[in-house]
């Protein structure tokens, strides 16, 4: 019984050191930070700034970025329905909880990996993108390098700990800065504290902070036991934005109190009134894009559209493609107030096309900015200025209801380098713009809200 009793003893011990050591070392992730001003790019704070370190989830903020990018080069669309492999199918949490050959719209994808921080969902989209996560993290290693990440190597999509993986606190500040300029119109995802992904509503990860945090609106968090507990936030508040990064946080609690702890001292130290200097374009045409075959004219070979009512009488296919052709070429033409004769007889009437091609396209002048008509929806953006005004015509013919009395628009951006025309239509209240843009959303039409000054 006594050497029982020792037996047991030891077996005691030997378990409570094991537990010991293993908690050690889930907590001796080493401590990095930095803080930047983010309309300069300026160096607020920096601790252990470069030393390479494992990145955890953070790693999905470079993910989204080479997919936010491959969307605007027309690689892939929002709308593609993704099937998915029994690898995605088969990372461990967190998930989304996808089955092996499920289709899934990338744009769900896209929310369950900002959102959830969704494993399964991050190798997903790389496969969606490269063919495989090995060429996806490829491409990824590529693209930080173009953007100047310098310390970083990613060898999966997800972050998950594998030798290689690696990145510093000011390599993904900077990359969360270049979320914030480059890609605009999805950086609001990184603020949604829940959302609707596919399947089901997911919770952010960082809606502790988000809720918390007086102007917080992004960015991304990670953990393993490898890396600790790590955080890119970024934060808004009069004239100012600061974006702060903790690596190697002790816990969730202790990462979110440093992190607001930082984005206070960032506050305090920047300046109030500073020239904003945005992220240089950078070209990212050899990050691995594929070629996109398209017919000679620029269009898809075939795209299949339901039929549309124009005043009231249902067009045919041939009818809408003549009223189509004969739009744009009256366009090109800048054809002011005119009326152009299709093949059946039917007229058009074209207004306003602007003549200068760094003007805004403004084609229907009835919009009014009363009733808090500030709003509008973007429906595209595009390589040139054709393909956005076909884009604008489509639209309208298809959705003349809730489009009724705005004004056709189109503006352009620079995005990595390369110059996007941006077909909208503007002089909408929020409540119609919304509406638009679920009703086009149903015909498998790319289509987001666009509020004031955006």
């Amino acid at each position: 019984m006594r050497i029982k009793a020792v037996v047991r003893a030891y077996c005691a011990l030997f378990i409570f050191l094991c537990v010991a050591f293993t908690g050690s070392i889930a907590q001796s992730a080493p401590y990095a930070a930095v803080v930047v001003d983010a309309r300069t790019g300026e160096v607020l704070h920096a601790r252990n700034a470069d030393a390479r370190l494992h990145p955890a989830s953070l790693t999905k903020m470079m993910t989204l970025y080479v997919v936010f990018d491959a969307i605007e080069r027309g690689e892939i669309s929002l709308n593609k329905k993704i099937k998915i492999s029994r690898f995605a199918a088969s990372e461990p949490p967190s998930k989304l909880g996808l089955k092996p050959g499920q289709r899934i719209e990338l744009r769900y994808l896209i929310r369950a990996a900002a959102v959830k921080s969704a494993n399964d969902a991050a190798t997903a989209l790389g496969e969606a993108i490269s063919g495989s996560e090995k060429e996806f993290a490829k491409r990824m290693t590529r693209t930080a390098r173009q953007l100047g990440m310098k310390n970083t190597t990613f060898k999966n999509a997800h972050g998950l700990t594998q030798s290689g993986h690696l990145s510093t606190a000011r390599d993904m500040t900077l990359l969360g800065r270049r979320l914030f300029y480059d890609f605009p119109d999805y950086y609001n995802l990184f603020a949604r504290k829940s959302t609707y992904a596919g399947v089901r509503d997911v919770a952010n990860t960082n809606r502790k902070l988000l809720s918390n945090y007086k102007g917080a609106d992004g960015i991304k968090t990670g953990y393993t036991n490898a890396a600790g507990f790590n955080l890119v936030a970024s934060a808004e508040r009069g004239p100012k934005r600061v974006i702060a990064t903790v690596f190697g946080g002790k816990t969730s609690a202790w990462r979110n109190a440093r992190v607001a702890e930082l984005l206070d001292m960032g506050f305090k130290r920047s300046k109030t009134r500073v020239a904003v200097r945005k992220p240089a374009p950078v070209n990212l045409g050899s990050g691995g894009a594929k070629t996109i075959r398209v017919a000679k004219s620029g269009a898809v070979k075939k795209s299949p559209r339901p039929k549309v009512r124009a005043s009231g009488t249902l067009v045919a296919q041939n009818q809408l493609n003549a009223i189509e052709q004969a739009v744009l070429a009256a366009n090109r033409e800048a054809t002011a107030n005119g009326v152009v004769k299709v093949a059946n007889g039917q007229a058009v009437s074209i207004a306003d096309v602007a003549a200068v091609e760094e003007q805004p396209l403004r084609v229907v002048t009835r919009v009014s900015t009363a009733g808090n008509r500030y709003w509008g929806v973007q429906v595209g953006a595009f390589s040139n200025r054709h393909q956005a005004e076909k884009a604008l015509l489509q639209t309208a013919l298809k959705e003349l209801q809730s489009l009724e009395g705005s004004e056709r628009r189109i503006d352009y951006a620079m995005v990595n380098g390369y110059k996007k025309y941006r077909a909208r239509f503007v002089g909408l209240n929020q409540a119609d713009a919304n509406m638009a843009c679920a009703r086009l959303r149903a015909r498998n039409q790319p289509c987001f809200p666009v509020g004031p000054g955006s």
